[in-house]
């Protein structure tokens, strides 16, 4: 299977620069997402790896050996648009045929390809029917069907599920990812929904305004995120902004208005830094007493989540927080509560230059 490389590519379409300098590696047999808001340059930079447009600058490079400016056509790829493109006079075996059919390929061996694509889809059942007959989950896994059918190594699904329900979403999620292994294909998965590409992927490449600010495992990415943006765009998180106070050892103390402090890993951390530190809902406690790494506040509201509620509280530092507590716990709004931060989980980034807000814009 091949290794795929964007080696400092950049895209401008007159004046507006799409992509700036991006380095991403797509290694040999790897599901790889590439996840960032709608604009961010996802598909620009998918469509340069997959030869459909040719970067401004920057080189793509397959197993070592430059394809920059090697049309899609005589490029080992299959590609799985977001919106379903079937052929609507054909049925579900000559649409998921049609790239060996239409080379000519003996009868034989169309035969076993479609067979086994249709399989892999779990399609197979449904071969005779025709896309105004199938569900939009359906009609794409033909269209997958389709895309692997040319036996291409490098499988493109650019927001291939984005058109769908949710609940087709879901399904459709496992399926590409058992079908990528199945196979050992190398896939590049570009989406916006930050729940699909953790869900599917080996690592996650994520992208803001043309550039790619970090990359990493699903895992990684959600408990240890590198920048700010990050930490707020991959699931939900608490901000506190304040300065250091102390540094003691292992551990420095930020305080934040009213004079209250939280204890943090001190990493690079001296006094006086401005700081911002970061907490998920799901990390947070309320505890009895203020003893240990807390801050009091007042219960504000309450949101059902289902096996879980959420509290929105105010902090008496007057930040508004939330935190994610089984159904079972029971508060009133109006309650003061005491909210634990747990050290081993607070994040804590450098106060963003142009604010906090700023840094956390998704355009």
């Amino acid at each position: 299977m091949p290794r795929i490389e964007a080696v400092q590519v950049s895209k401008r379409f007159g004046p507006i620069t799409a992509l700036e300098k991006c380095d991403v590696t797509i290694e040999d047999g790897e599901y790889l997402s590439i996840l960032g808001p709608s604009g961010c340059g996802k598909t620009t930079l998918v469509k340069i790896l997959s030869g459909l447009w040719t970067p401004t600058e920057g080189r793509v490079l397959v197993d070592g050996r430059d394809v920059t400016d090697l049309p899609v056509e005589d490029r080992d790829l299959g590609y799985v648009f977001q919106n379903i493109v079937l052929f609507p006079h054909l049925d579900v075996w000559r649409n998921a045929t049609y790239g060996p059919w239409v080379h000519a390929r003996p009868t034989a061996q169309v035969d076993g390809v479609g067979r086994e694509v249709l399989e892999l889809v779990e399609m197979l059942d449904q071969r005779g029917m025709f896309p105004r007959e199938l569900s939009g989950g359906a009609q794409q896994k033909v269209a997958l069907a389709r895309a692997l059918a040319n036996k291409a190594k490098f499988l493109v699904l650019d927001e291939p599920l984005s058109a769908l329900d949710t609940r087709v979403r879901l399904e459709l999620r496992y399926a590409l990812r058992r079908v990528v292994k199945d196979l050992g294909l190398t896939a590049v998965h570009v989406t916006h929904d930050q729940e699909e590409a953790m869900s599917v992927a080996d690592r996650v490449v994520v992208m803001r305004k043309g550039q790619i600010l970090e990359s990493g495992r699903p895992e990684d990415l959600y408990d240890h995120p590198r920048r700010v943006f990050t930490a707020n765009f991959i699931g939900e998180n608490n901000f506190l902004e304040g300065s250091v106070r102390r540094v003691v050892g292992a551990w420095a103390f930020v305080e934040f208005r009213n004079g209250y402090q939280l204890r943090v890993p001190s990493t690079g951390l001296l006094v006086g830094d401005a700081v911002v530190i970061a907490a998920r809902p799901e990390w947070l406690t309320l505890i009895k007493d203020a003893f240990g790494n807390a801050i009091p506040g007042r219960v504000e509201a309450r949101r059902f989540l289902g096996a879980m509620q959420r509290f929105l509280i105010r902090l008496f530092t007057y930040d508004l927080i939330a935190v994610d507590l089984p159904t079972s716990q029971r508060l009133n709004i109006g309650t003061d509560v005491i909210v634990s931060f747990p050290e081993a989980n607070i994040l804590v980034y450098p106060r963003p230059i142009l604010g906090l807000q700023e840094a956390l814009k998704l355009e």
